[in-house]
Protein backbone atom coordinates (compact mmCIF):
# COMPACT_ATOMS: atom_id res chain seq x y z
CA UNK A 1 0.00 0.00 0.00
CA UNK A 2 1.20 -0.72 -0.47
CA UNK A 3 4.88 4.49 -2.00
CA UNK A 4 4.91 9.05 -1.66
CA UNK A 5 4.77 13.54 -1.83
CA UNK A 6 6.97 16.76 -1.37
CA UNK A 7 8.61 19.15 -0.90
CA UNK A 8 10.72 18.00 -3.98
CA UNK A 9 9.41 14.84 -4.56
CA UNK A 10 5.92 13.61 -3.54
CA UNK A 11 4.93 10.42 -2.72
CA UNK A 12 3.97 7.01 -3.24
CA UNK A 13 0.67 6.44 -0.85
CA UNK A 14 1.26 2.59 -1.17
CA UNK A 15 -0.02 -0.48 0.30
CA UNK A 16 -3.39 -1.70 0.27
CA UNK A 17 -4.41 -3.74 3.74
CA UNK A 18 -4.86 -7.20 2.43
CA UNK A 19 -2.51 -5.74 -0.51
CA UNK A 20 -0.49 -3.59 -1.18
CA UNK A 21 -0.29 -0.48 -3.50
CA UNK A 22 2.24 2.47 -4.89
CA UNK A 23 1.35 5.48 -6.15
CA UNK A 24 3.51 9.11 -6.36
CA UNK A 25 3.63 12.04 -7.78
CA UNK A 26 5.91 15.03 -7.73
CA UNK A 27 4.65 18.27 -6.88
CA UNK A 28 5.84 20.67 -9.74
CA UNK A 29 3.91 24.36 -10.36
CA UNK A 30 4.60 23.43 -13.73
CA UNK A 31 2.36 20.59 -13.81
CA UNK A 32 -0.14 20.69 -16.04
CA UNK A 33 -3.01 22.92 -14.82
CA UNK A 34 -5.69 20.67 -14.42
CA UNK A 35 -3.61 18.16 -12.11
CA UNK A 36 -2.70 21.57 -9.75
CA UNK A 37 -5.87 21.01 -7.54
CA UNK A 38 -4.75 17.24 -7.34
CA UNK A 39 -1.08 17.71 -6.43
CA UNK A 40 -2.02 20.60 -4.15
CA UNK A 41 -4.17 18.06 -2.16
CA UNK A 42 -0.97 15.82 -2.01
CA UNK A 43 1.74 18.02 -1.30
CA UNK A 44 -1.02 19.52 1.58
CA UNK A 45 -1.02 15.96 3.36
CA UNK A 46 2.24 14.86 2.51
CA UNK A 47 3.50 17.86 3.95
CA UNK A 48 1.66 17.66 7.18
CA UNK A 49 3.18 13.98 7.45
CA UNK A 50 6.47 14.94 7.13
CA UNK A 51 6.37 17.83 9.49
CA UNK A 52 4.86 16.05 12.17
CA UNK A 53 6.36 13.29 12.34
CA UNK A 54 8.71 12.28 15.63
CA UNK A 55 11.67 10.24 16.35
CA UNK A 56 10.60 6.72 17.49
CA UNK A 57 12.97 7.35 20.64
CA UNK A 58 11.63 10.48 21.49
CA UNK A 59 7.80 8.99 21.31
CA UNK A 60 9.26 5.94 23.24
CA UNK A 61 10.37 8.57 25.54
CA UNK A 62 6.77 10.10 26.36
CA UNK A 63 5.90 8.84 30.33
CA UNK A 64 2.21 8.22 28.87
CA UNK A 65 2.60 6.43 26.42
CA UNK A 66 0.34 3.37 25.74
CA UNK A 67 1.65 -0.15 26.37
CA UNK A 68 -0.18 -0.96 22.73
CA UNK A 69 1.91 1.87 21.22
CA UNK A 70 4.88 1.04 23.03
CA UNK A 71 5.24 -2.59 22.06
CA UNK A 72 4.32 -1.77 18.35
CA UNK A 73 6.89 0.77 17.76
CA UNK A 74 9.32 -1.32 19.84
CA UNK A 75 9.17 -3.96 17.04
CA UNK A 76 8.88 -1.50 14.12
CA UNK A 77 12.53 -0.78 15.63
CA UNK A 78 13.39 -4.20 16.12
CA UNK A 79 12.33 -5.18 12.55
CA UNK A 80 13.78 -1.62 11.13
CA UNK A 81 17.38 -3.13 12.22
CA UNK A 82 17.01 -6.52 11.43
CA UNK A 83 16.18 -5.31 7.89
CA UNK A 84 19.26 -3.58 7.50
CA UNK A 85 21.64 -6.07 8.74
CA UNK A 86 20.40 -9.30 8.01
CA UNK A 87 17.79 -8.94 4.54
CA UNK A 88 20.32 -6.37 3.28
CA UNK A 89 17.69 -3.78 2.59
CA UNK A 90 18.09 0.33 2.09
CA UNK A 91 18.45 1.81 5.46
CA UNK A 92 16.57 4.88 3.63
CA UNK A 93 13.33 2.49 3.42
CA UNK A 94 12.03 4.76 6.36
CA UNK A 95 10.73 3.80 9.95
CA UNK A 96 12.71 6.01 12.09
CA UNK A 97 9.98 8.29 12.68
CA UNK A 98 5.89 8.12 13.57
CA UNK A 99 3.19 10.35 12.57
CA UNK A 100 -0.28 10.67 14.00
CA UNK A 101 -2.99 10.80 11.99
CA UNK A 102 -6.39 12.20 12.67
CA UNK A 103 -7.88 9.30 10.62
CA UNK A 104 -8.50 6.06 10.46
CA UNK A 105 -6.99 5.45 6.96
CA UNK A 106 -4.04 6.73 5.57
CA UNK A 107 -5.45 7.14 2.48
CA UNK A 108 -7.47 5.24 -0.33
CA UNK A 109 -6.57 4.07 -4.16
CA UNK A 110 -9.08 3.98 -6.91
CA UNK A 111 -8.06 1.70 -9.63
CA UNK A 112 -9.57 1.13 -12.78
CA UNK A 113 -9.88 -2.10 -15.64
CA UNK A 114 -11.24 -2.49 -19.11
CA UNK A 115 -14.33 -4.14 -18.47
CA UNK A 116 -13.51 -6.70 -20.92
CA UNK A 117 -9.81 -7.25 -20.72
CA UNK A 118 -7.50 -7.90 -17.97
CA UNK A 119 -6.30 -4.74 -18.59
CA UNK A 120 -5.42 -1.67 -15.74
CA UNK A 121 -6.01 1.67 -16.89
CA UNK A 122 -3.18 3.77 -15.79
CA UNK A 123 -1.98 7.12 -14.75
CA UNK A 124 1.56 8.48 -15.16
CA UNK A 125 3.54 10.27 -12.46
CA UNK A 126 7.46 11.12 -12.28
CA UNK A 127 9.44 8.91 -10.41
CA UNK A 128 7.06 5.96 -10.44
CA UNK A 129 6.15 6.18 -14.11
CA UNK A 130 3.11 4.27 -15.44
CA UNK A 131 0.99 3.33 -12.57
CA UNK A 132 -2.51 1.50 -12.19
CA UNK A 133 -3.71 3.57 -9.32
CA UNK A 134 -4.27 6.98 -8.42
CA UNK A 135 -3.84 7.49 -4.29
CA UNK A 136 -5.92 10.23 -2.37
CA UNK A 137 -5.75 11.36 1.08
CA UNK A 138 -9.47 12.06 1.13
CA UNK A 139 -12.32 9.41 0.27
CA UNK A 140 -14.32 12.14 -1.18
CA UNK A 141 -12.26 12.64 -3.89
CA UNK A 142 -11.08 9.21 -4.83
CA UNK A 143 -15.27 8.34 -4.76
CA UNK A 144 -15.76 11.16 -7.23
CA UNK A 145 -12.59 9.60 -9.80
CA UNK A 146 -14.38 6.30 -9.03
CA UNK A 147 -17.49 7.41 -10.20
CA UNK A 148 -15.99 9.25 -13.19
CA UNK A 149 -14.88 6.08 -14.52
CA UNK A 150 -17.80 4.08 -13.99
CA UNK A 151 -19.45 6.06 -15.96
CA UNK A 152 -16.62 5.49 -19.11
CA UNK A 153 -17.50 2.01 -18.56
CA UNK A 154 -14.72 0.98 -16.29
CA UNK A 155 -14.35 -1.83 -13.89
CA UNK A 156 -12.93 0.20 -10.51
CA UNK A 157 -12.29 -0.62 -7.09
CA UNK A 158 -11.23 2.22 -4.46
CA UNK A 159 -8.72 0.15 -1.82
CA UNK A 160 -7.48 1.34 1.51
CA UNK A 161 -4.02 2.24 1.82
CA UNK A 162 -1.61 0.34 4.47
CA UNK A 163 1.57 1.27 3.28
CA UNK A 164 3.42 4.43 2.22
CA UNK A 165 6.91 5.23 1.00
CA UNK A 166 8.73 7.97 -0.92
CA UNK A 167 10.99 5.37 -2.18
CA UNK A 168 13.62 7.04 -0.25
CA UNK A 169 13.32 10.53 -1.23
CA UNK A 170 12.04 10.98 2.59
CA UNK A 171 12.67 8.87 5.82
CA UNK A 172 8.96 7.79 5.69
CA UNK A 173 7.27 7.66 8.96
CA UNK A 174 5.08 4.89 10.58
CA UNK A 175 1.59 6.08 10.55
CA UNK A 176 -0.58 5.67 13.28
CA UNK A 177 -3.23 3.52 11.19
CA UNK A 178 -0.62 0.93 10.99
CA UNK A 179 -0.40 0.33 14.38
CA UNK A 180 -3.66 -1.70 14.38
CA UNK A 181 -2.11 -4.34 12.68
CA UNK A 182 -1.34 -7.56 13.73
CA UNK A 183 2.40 -8.06 14.92
CA UNK A 184 3.60 -10.30 11.64
CA UNK A 185 1.63 -8.27 9.62
CA UNK A 186 3.34 -5.51 10.48
CA UNK A 187 6.67 -7.05 10.47
CA UNK A 188 5.97 -7.73 6.82
CA UNK A 189 4.55 -4.37 6.22
CA UNK A 190 8.27 -2.74 7.19
CA UNK A 191 10.35 -5.35 5.24
CA UNK A 192 7.96 -4.62 1.97
CA UNK A 193 8.11 -1.20 2.44
CA UNK A 194 12.27 -1.14 2.60
CA UNK A 195 11.92 -3.55 -0.40
CA UNK A 196 11.03 -0.67 -2.06
CA UNK A 197 13.26 2.01 -1.64
CA UNK A 198 15.76 -0.95 -2.14
CA UNK A 199 15.18 -2.00 -5.86
CA UNK A 200 12.60 -0.30 -7.96
CA UNK A 201 11.70 -0.02 -11.65
CA UNK A 202 9.43 2.85 -12.75
CA UNK A 203 6.74 1.77 -14.67
CA UNK A 204 6.43 -1.96 -13.88
CA UNK A 205 4.33 -1.99 -10.86
CA UNK A 206 3.77 -5.68 -11.40
CA UNK A 207 7.78 -6.15 -10.95
CA UNK A 208 8.18 -3.74 -8.29
CA UNK A 209 5.10 -4.99 -5.98
CA UNK A 210 5.79 -8.90 -6.88
CA UNK A 211 9.56 -8.38 -5.66
CA UNK A 212 8.66 -6.41 -2.63
CA UNK A 213 6.38 -9.33 -1.44
CA UNK A 214 8.58 -12.34 -2.60
CA UNK A 215 11.21 -10.05 0.28
CA UNK A 216 8.21 -9.75 2.61
CA UNK A 217 7.44 -13.18 3.33
CA UNK A 218 11.11 -14.80 3.32
CA UNK A 219 11.86 -11.86 5.11
CA UNK A 220 9.36 -12.47 7.78
CA UNK A 221 9.58 -15.96 8.40
CA UNK A 222 14.12 -15.45 8.50
CA UNK A 223 13.03 -12.43 11.03
CA UNK A 224 10.97 -14.72 13.07
CA UNK A 225 13.17 -17.87 12.64
CA UNK A 226 15.99 -15.88 13.76
CA UNK A 227 13.70 -14.34 16.86
CA UNK A 228 11.87 -16.77 17.87
CA UNK A 229 12.53 -20.69 16.29
CA UNK A 230 10.76 -22.67 14.32
CA UNK A 231 8.13 -22.97 16.79
CA UNK A 232 7.45 -18.91 17.11
CA UNK A 233 3.63 -18.66 17.30
CA UNK A 234 3.89 -15.98 14.70
CA UNK A 235 5.43 -17.97 12.26
CA UNK A 236 3.24 -20.35 12.34
CA UNK A 237 0.53 -18.11 11.89
CA UNK A 238 2.24 -16.18 9.43
CA UNK A 239 2.59 -19.87 7.46
CA UNK A 240 -0.99 -20.81 8.39
CA UNK A 241 -1.93 -17.71 6.22
CA UNK A 242 0.55 -17.87 3.53
CA UNK A 243 -0.76 -21.40 2.46
CA UNK A 244 -4.36 -20.20 1.80
CA UNK A 245 -3.17 -17.11 0.62
CA UNK A 246 -1.27 -19.24 -2.60
CA UNK A 247 -4.57 -21.03 -2.54
CA UNK A 248 -6.21 -18.38 -3.66
CA UNK A 249 -4.22 -17.02 -5.68
CA UNK A 250 -3.99 -19.82 -7.58
CA UNK A 251 -7.43 -19.96 -8.13
CA UNK A 252 -7.61 -16.40 -9.16
CA UNK A 253 -5.02 -17.19 -11.66
CA UNK A 254 -7.13 -20.49 -12.69
CA UNK A 255 -10.12 -18.11 -13.15
CA UNK A 256 -8.75 -14.72 -14.46
CA UNK A 257 -7.50 -17.21 -17.35
CA UNK A 258 -10.93 -18.63 -18.04
CA UNK A 259 -11.66 -14.54 -18.00
CA UNK A 260 -8.95 -13.60 -20.60
CA UNK A 261 -10.05 -16.94 -22.77
CA UNK A 262 -13.58 -15.50 -23.22
CA UNK A 263 -12.01 -11.51 -23.66
CA UNK A 264 -9.96 -12.79 -26.67
CA UNK A 265 -12.65 -14.63 -28.03
CA UNK A 266 -14.73 -14.40 -30.88
CA UNK A 267 -17.95 -13.95 -29.17
CA UNK A 268 -20.50 -10.83 -29.19
CA UNK A 269 -20.46 -7.81 -25.76
CA UNK A 270 -23.29 -9.60 -24.34
CA UNK A 271 -22.30 -13.11 -24.28
CA UNK A 272 -18.78 -11.98 -23.14
CA UNK A 273 -20.64 -9.92 -20.13
CA UNK A 274 -23.08 -12.85 -19.47
CA UNK A 275 -19.66 -15.58 -19.24
CA UNK A 276 -18.15 -12.97 -17.17
CA UNK A 277 -20.58 -13.19 -14.58
CA UNK A 278 -20.55 -16.44 -14.65
CA UNK A 279 -16.80 -16.89 -14.27
CA UNK A 280 -17.11 -14.84 -11.14
CA UNK A 281 -19.94 -16.37 -9.41
CA UNK A 282 -18.03 -19.87 -10.13
CA UNK A 283 -15.01 -18.52 -8.73
CA UNK A 284 -16.66 -17.00 -5.51
CA UNK A 285 -18.45 -20.55 -5.27
CA UNK A 286 -15.30 -22.54 -5.21
CA UNK A 287 -13.76 -20.05 -2.66
CA UNK A 288 -16.56 -20.57 -0.03
CA UNK A 289 -16.59 -24.54 -0.69
CA UNK A 290 -13.14 -24.55 -0.06
CA UNK A 291 -13.49 -22.84 3.44
CA UNK A 292 -11.07 -20.42 2.24
CA UNK A 293 -13.23 -17.54 4.21
CA UNK A 294 -15.06 -17.62 7.48
CA UNK A 295 -18.14 -19.42 7.31
CA UNK A 296 -19.74 -15.92 8.90
CA UNK A 297 -18.62 -13.85 6.07
CA UNK A 298 -19.20 -16.12 2.85
CA UNK A 299 -22.74 -14.56 2.26
CA UNK A 300 -21.71 -11.59 2.32
CA UNK A 301 -18.38 -12.44 -0.23
CA UNK A 302 -20.86 -14.10 -2.29
CA UNK A 303 -22.84 -11.14 -2.73
CA UNK A 304 -20.29 -8.64 -2.93
CA UNK A 305 -19.65 -7.20 -6.28
CA UNK A 306 -16.57 -8.75 -8.05
CA UNK A 307 -14.40 -7.22 -11.22
CA UNK A 308 -11.23 -7.50 -13.33
CA UNK A 309 -9.55 -4.78 -10.83
CA UNK A 310 -10.35 -7.73 -8.33
CA UNK A 311 -8.60 -10.30 -9.93
CA UNK A 312 -6.06 -7.49 -11.76
CA UNK A 313 -5.44 -6.21 -8.52
CA UNK A 314 -4.73 -9.03 -6.37
CA UNK A 315 -1.88 -10.93 -9.08
CA UNK A 316 -0.15 -7.01 -9.13
CA UNK A 317 1.38 -7.98 -6.09
CA UNK A 318 1.66 -11.68 -6.28
CA UNK A 319 3.02 -12.61 -9.63
CA UNK A 320 6.72 -14.46 -10.72
CA UNK A 321 7.18 -16.69 -7.17
CA UNK A 322 7.97 -18.94 -8.63
CA UNK A 323 10.96 -17.07 -10.67
CA UNK A 324 12.11 -15.13 -7.65
CA UNK A 325 12.59 -18.30 -6.22
CA UNK A 326 14.57 -19.51 -8.54
CA UNK A 327 16.74 -16.62 -8.75
CA UNK A 328 16.88 -16.03 -4.41
CA UNK A 329 17.97 -20.03 -4.68
CA UNK A 330 20.65 -18.92 -7.86
CA UNK A 331 22.04 -15.95 -5.53
CA UNK A 332 22.32 -19.07 -2.80
CA UNK A 333 19.88 -17.43 -0.58
CA UNK A 334 22.14 -14.32 0.10
CA UNK A 335 19.71 -11.47 -0.37
CA UNK A 336 22.97 -8.83 -1.17
CA UNK A 337 23.08 -10.83 -4.65
CA UNK A 338 19.49 -11.86 -4.90
CA UNK A 339 18.94 -7.67 -4.95
CA UNK A 340 21.52 -7.36 -7.31
CA UNK A 341 19.81 -9.55 -9.42
CA UNK A 342 16.42 -8.09 -8.93
CA UNK A 343 18.00 -4.56 -10.31
CA UNK A 344 19.46 -6.89 -13.01
CA UNK A 345 16.26 -7.37 -14.19
CA UNK A 346 15.37 -3.84 -15.02
CA UNK A 347 18.32 -4.10 -17.77
CA UNK A 348 16.01 -6.69 -19.49
CA UNK A 349 13.22 -5.10 -22.34
CA UNK A 350 9.51 -5.21 -21.45
CA UNK A 351 8.38 -8.38 -22.70
CA UNK A 352 11.41 -10.22 -21.05
CA UNK A 353 10.05 -8.72 -17.41
CA UNK A 354 6.61 -10.24 -18.62
CA UNK A 355 8.00 -13.67 -19.69
CA UNK A 356 9.88 -13.56 -16.19
CA UNK A 357 6.12 -12.94 -14.21
CA UNK A 358 4.62 -15.17 -16.12
CA UNK A 359 7.11 -18.19 -17.41
CA UNK A 360 5.42 -20.45 -19.88
CA UNK A 361 4.10 -23.74 -18.80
Amino acid sequence: MPKPLPLLPIPFLCRIKKMRTFMTMLFFPFFLTSCLPYLYHLGKEQSAIILNREKIETVLAKPNLEPKTKQKLSLIQEVRKFAIEELALNEKGGFEYFTELDREEIGWNVSASESLALKSYTWWFPIAGTVPYKGFFNKELAKELENELKIKGYDTRIRAIGGYSTLGWFSDPVLSPQLTWPDHRLVGLVIHEMAHATAYLPGDTTLNESYASFVEEIGTEIFYKTKEGENSPHLLKFKKEKIKRETILKLLKQYANQLKEVYESNRDRNEKLELKKSIILNFKNKIISENLIPEEKSKEFLVREWNNEDFLGALRYHSGEVSFLKLYEKSNRNLVTFHKEVQNLFQMPEESRKEFLNPSP
